[in-house]
């Protein structure tokens, strides 16, 4: 039988056995459909988008994409050699069916949260397939010690149980760490429900001007300078120094650690390590702005636009196979994923997943609920899990990260010294908005591909010797 390829290009996030799933699950769906051979190409996380772009510029393509979700703007404007757009829609190939090649349609069952944020103008583009959101995680005998029964769901509660941590006997140098990464800024921003950039964050038209000096902004970053000058906040001095602030908490060296949902397992083996109970708690948000909701990442997969028929009937199977309840399942016991549709959420409720581990229930429930106390975002507010959509957003990430970073370390003026990043990223912005109208483009040097110290996913926190340093690769 002659076979028809479907070539899957995916980031190495470089998880133990990461790439083993990714072959393992292509050569499952190749063998329930023998008429097809799915070749994964796993690339390297930093350079994919310029070299997708390159492949595709000398008429090389794939089927199917994966990118991380502050490329999302990079895809949408990658081109194929004539010039078109690469990528075309995938509720759009979909359409009203049910099955593809016998394969059930999933995309009303997807989690609304990772459905709002790769939707543009009521289309779903891409397919979600890796999703996180941001968590506070708390070593329960320490907060014990401190007279603290429950978790801090607002910045001023988070302010004041680190005081009451501050004043134990023999306790930890720090109250709380997190990573200096713009996923919490993300987060921090999207629960006041603040935007970095205009027409509605890029949602209603190409952003054209960025604002790192917001009230949003500012109070995020006041409010994370007092901790820090406080003694509350231990900064490890390191961008962004994922396993740094990890092992501050395995060691007990702090109560608290805001974390991608991606580590609960990570976090999970380091209170262990540590000999103390961990609880999991909500990202906290501004006491005295309205509470808007929840930012999400992770990555989505596209779909190559003008291939044949057969190779596109495949290739849609092959991503509605993907996301069938037992595989988003897996997905999410192997990586902490968020179960990225009801279905599969269901299974693992079903088969007792979240009784044996509890800590993993949040990471669906969080995204869309609200904190005790508040029961709906203002009336005509943004779809929580909307996001920003904008050319190099990694540029911008390592800007405002740096500027943190002096603000911090050197004392510098906050106001100041995010109003010197915004001149920064509107200049990333403006470059990236001249290269797209270009043409022909220079796809070999798009302007956010160069970024390889601070563009990094918070679904792939450590590198394989910060894993062995911090855990058992085997966990």
């Amino acid at each position: 039988m002659k076979k028809t390829d479907i070539d899957v290009w995916v980031a190495d996030l470089r998880f133990p056995g990461w790439m083993d799933r990714w072959h393992q699950q292509a050569a499952e769906f190749s063998r329930l459909h023998p008429e097809y051979e799915v070749v994964v190409r796993g690339m390297d996380f930093f350079t994919f988008p310029q070299v997708l772009a390159e492949e595709a510029a000398q008429g090389r393509r794939p089927a199917l994409a994966e990118y991380y979700f502050y490329a999302s703007q990079v895809a949408r404007d990658t081109v194929a050699a004539d010039g078109s757009p690469l990528f075309t829609s995938v509720s759009k190939a979909i359409g009203d069916r049910t099955e593809i090649l016998g394969e059930p349609v999933v995309l009303h069952d997807l989690h609304p949260a990772f459905r709002d944020y790769y939707t543009y103008d009521g289309d779903l583009e891409s397919m979600p397939s890796a999703g996180t959101t941001s968590l506070l995680f708390a070593n329960r005998d320490l907060l014990d010690r401190a007279g603290v029964s429950g978790l801090p769901q607002t910045w001023d509660e988070v302010t004041a149980v680190c005081e009451r941590v501050a004043r134990l006997d023999d306790g930890p140098s720090h109250a709380i760490t997190w990573s200096n990464h713009g996923t919490f800024v993300q987060q921090a921003l999207a629960c006041q429900g603040g935007h970095f950039v205009n027409n509605r964050n890029g949602r209603d038209g190409r952003a054209t001007k960025i604002d790192l000096t917001s009230k949003e902004m500012m109070s995020w970053v006041n409010w994370w300078q007092k901790l820090h000058q406080d003694g509350h906040y231990l900064y490890t001095g390191e961008i962004p120094d994922w396993a740094g602030t990890l092992e501050a908490f395995r060691d007990q060296r702090v109560a608290i650690r805001i974390s991608s949902s991606n580590d609960v397992n990570y976090m999970a083996l380091a209170a262990e390590m540590g000999g103390f109970t961990m609880d999991v708690g909500a990202f906290p948000h501004n006491d005295h702005v309205p509470y808007v909701g929840n930012a999400v990442a992770g990555t989505s997969i596209w779909l190559t636009n003008g291939l044949d028929e057969v190779t596109q009937e495949g290739a849609l199977a092959f991503l509605m196979w993907l996301h069938n309840p037992r595989n988003a399942a897996q997905r999410h016991k192997d990586n902490s994923f968020v179960p990225i549709t009801r279905a599969s959420y269901e299974l693992l409720a079903e088969e007792g997943w979240f009784d044996t581990h509890p800590h993993h229930s949040i990471t669906y429930d969080h995204v869309n609920d609200f904190p005790a106390g508040v029961s709906a975002r203002p009336a005509g507010g943004r779809p929580l899990t909307e996001g920003a959509l904008f050319g190099d957003f990694a540029g911008a990430q390592d800007i405002m990260t740096h500027a943190m970073h002096d603000v911090l370390t050197h004392g510098a003026d906050p106001l100041a010294r995010f109003t010197q990043a915004t001149a920064e990223a509107q200049k990333l912005l403006d470059d990236y908005n001249a290269w797209v109208s270009r043409v022909p483009r220079d796809v070999a040097n798009i302007p956010n591909s160069s970024h390889r110290v601070e563009f990094w996913t918070d679904a792939k926190p450590y590198t394989a010797q910060d894993l062995e340093d911090v855990v058992p690769l085997n966990s």
